[in-house]
C-alpha cells in the first residue's frame, strides 16, 4: 500500500497485521479520490473504522488540513500512528482509540468535516445508523461528502435525512462504495 498522490505521493504505508481488517486497495483509493477530489484546499477529514489510516492519510496528502482517525483496535491504532510517522503527518492528525459511536458523540460539537470515511467490517455494518447520526448533528460541511465502503450485497438508501446518494461505485462482487452529499434545496417561487 502507498500514498497515491499529493505531497506524500509514493510513500509506503503498512497494513494492520492479521486478518481482521481489509485495507482499501490502491486501485480503489485512486478511483475514489478521482471522484471526490482529486485535491482539497483545506478542510477536515474523519476516517472512521480507520484500520491502517490509508484513506485519511490520502486526504491529508491531497490537501486536507487535518484528519481524525478512529478505530477501537489496538493493532489498528498502532499501525495508524506508525503510518502517520512514516508520512510525517503526525502534527496534522489525531488518533482516537474508541468505538465509533462513542467517538461520534464526542466529535459532534467540533467543526464539521469536509470528508467522512466509513469503512466498517462488513459483517458489522451499521452505516445507516452512523450516517443518520452525522446528518442529525451537522458533522458534515455544506459541500462535504460521506464515503461509505460496504459489501456489494448491501444497498444503502437513496436518502438519509437531508443527505442523498450522489454516486454508487461497485469495484467487485465484494466491494462497493456509496457517496452521500447534502441535497440541494429547491428555491421556493
Amino acid at each position: 500500500m502507498r500514498v497515491i498522490s499529493g505531497e506524500r505521493k509514493g510513500t509506503k504505508i503498512k497494513a494492520v497485521p492479521g486478518d481482521n481488517t481489509r485495507p482499501t486497495t490502491d486501485k480503489v483509493k485512486e478511483s475514489l479520490f478521482n471522484v471526490i477530489g482529486p485535491y482539497f484546499n483545506g478542510g477536515r477529514a474523519l476516517d472512521l473504522f480507520a484500520g491502517s489510516g490509508g484513506l485519511g492519510i490520502e486526504a491529508l496528502s491531497r490537501g486536507c488540513e487535518e484528519a481524525v482517525f478512529v478505530d477501537q483496535h489496538f493493532k489498528a491504532v498502532q499501525t495508524i500512528k506508525e503510518n502517520l510517522m512514516t508520512t510525517r503527518l503526525v502534527e496534522r492528525s489525531r488518533v482516537l482509540k474508541k468505538d465509533v459511536s462513542v467517538a461520534l458523540t464526542e466529535l459532534a460539537s467540533e467543526t464539521p468535516f469536509k470528508l467522512i470515511f466509513l469503512d466498517p467490517p462488513y459483517a458489522k455494518e451499521r452505516l445507516v445508523e452512523h450516517v443518520t447520526y452525522i446528518e442529525q448533528h451537522d458533522m458534515l460541511t455544506d459541500n462535504g461528502v460521506i464515503v461509505c465502503e460496504h459489501g456489494s450485497e448491501i444497498e444503502l438508501p437513496d436518502r438519509i435525512g437531508r443527505l442523498e446518494v450522489v454516486k454508487r461505485m461497485r469495484y467487485s462482487t465484494v466491494i462497493s462504495i456509496t457517496l452521500y452529499e447534502f441535497m440541494e434545496l429547491e428555491e421556493e417561487v
